[in-house]
């Protein structure tokens, strides 16, 4: 058989295929409507789009609900998908980058708790703005916390104290 072969109605996605994609679509909707309201106003999206995603709070019943996701489904059809994706990518990259950044200010901690007054000196060289006594501080009680098995109180102080430093 050729491609010459091949009828119109070969050509067209099957009916499972249909399926799939509107299914993925109704995933793409609930991932929406999980988003606060804040983050969902980033989306480039429809004013009836918007309608039924705030609709959808509303809905109780369990099959009510799952006919209205496939109506979020079907108007996700009509919307922008790569402006969408575009804001999933950017908030996804927006989480690891604070993931990162909160990893680096652990590191930072368990250093100071660890090493003394030498990890002092590097982190106010990189935090010149840093409260140094209250960073001693912190520091004295956290590891008589660590030495002394208690819950870990001032080294969650020290951590905030250090992030608000760091401006995050």
């Amino acid at each position: 058989m050729t491609q010459d072969d091949l009828s119109p109605a070969d050509e067209r996605p099957s009916k499972s295929q249909l399926k799939r994609e509107m299914q993925a679509l109704q995933q793409l909707g609930e991932q929406i409507i999980a988003m606060s309201d804040a983050q969902r106003a980033r989306f480039p999206l429809s004013d009836d789009l918007l309608r039924a995603i705030e609709e959808t709070g509303r809905i109780k019943a369990r099959e009510a609900r799952r006919r209205h996701m496939q109506y979020v489904g079907k108007l996700m059809r009509g919307e922008d998908l790569d402006g969408i994706q575009a804001v999933f990518d950017e908030i996804e990259n927006e989480t690891l980058r604070r993931d990162h950044a909160f990893h680096r200010l652990e590191a930072w901690r368990d250093r100071l708790v660890a090493e003394g007054d030498e990890a002092v000196e590097a982190f106010v060289s990189e935090f010149p703005a840093v409260d140094r006594q209250a960073l001693r501080q912190l520091i004295r009680n956290a590891r008589r916390e660590r030495d002394q098995g208690k819950p870990p109180t001032n080294a969650r102080r020290l951590f905030r104290l250090i992030r608000d430093t760091a401006g995050l």
